[in-house]
């Protein structure tokens, strides 16, 4: 894992809403504006940014968690900008908190935590998915 960041570094991802976004349950839509499960996928995406440049070739990222506070929607046809900042970096984790943005008006904060493992580590997860 390449240490190629200090904390406070950005990474920024434009996402425009479209009708694949919005919110839905088994089949049917729930109402016509971007849903958190959406934006937690985008989020994550941007955050994930970082991992990229970090990881090394025989390495990846693996999510381990995602905290999402959704405080103002967005229709279909608005343009978010996220605002990845690295918050942390313990060991092979990698921690970043998420500002989603309409214009000027903040729509959801995040904060997402990334593991960068090798090539052994994620076989070992492997191994422990399908052992059940």
């Amino acid at each position: 894992m390449k240490q190629l960041f200090k904390y406070g570094d950005t990474k920024q991802f434009y996402k425009t809403v479209s009708k694949n976004d919005t919110a839905k349950f088994n089949g049917k839509e729930v109402h016509p504006y971007y849903s958190t499960f959406a934006l937690a996928r985008d989020a994550e995406w941007t955050s994930r940014l970082f991992v990229i440049d970090m990881k090394e070739v025989d390495e990846e990222g693996i999510g381990t968690f995602v905290n999402v506070i959704h405080k103002s929607p967005a229709k279909i046809g608005d343009e978010i900008r996220f605002i990845a900042t690295l918050k942390s970096v313990i060991r092979n984790e990698v921690v970043c908190t998420i500002n989603a943005k309409v214009g000027n008006r903040l729509i959801a904060t995040v904060e997402t935590g990334q593991k960068i493992l090798d090539e052994d580590e994620l076989e070992t997860l492997n191994r422990i998915a399908n052992s059940g």
